[in-house]
């Protein structure tokens, strides 16, 4: 049996997770030329935070900096790509926009 998502996140990334969702209700606006609607909005923020808590982190600032194209690759990525029972991302997704980690051996 596989464990449940995670959510725990810390408080700033917390706060960007919010600014992210508010970037992407914008985006949505624009394209759409409607509201997100508030299940989309809880949707994508848990998607958001069970990718970051669950073995990909995110880099926040990073995301919230990215060009538009950048930004829809990365959220309709993880939408797309994300397992909701494990929070983990499947298909070999790697959001342009995750935390990098230095290869084994490699100094940072």
């Amino acid at each position: 049996m596989s464990r449940p998502v995670c959510f725990d996140i810390d408080e700033a990334d917390n706060a960007y997770v919010d600014q992210v969702i508010e970037r992407y209700a914008a985006v949505y606006l624009k394209i759409f030329g409607s509201e997100l609607p508030h299940d989309g909005r809880l949707s994508h923020r848990m998607d958001l935070v069970a990718t970051h808590a669950n073995g990909n982190p995110m880099d926040f600032a990073k995301l919230l900096a990215a060009d538009d194209f950048t930004f829809a690759h990365d959220i309709g990525g993880i939408d797309r790509h994300i397992d909701r029972r494990t929070g983990k991302l499947l298909g070999h997704f790697l959001p342009r926009c995750s935390k990098r980690e230095p290869a084994s051996g490699v100094a940072a």
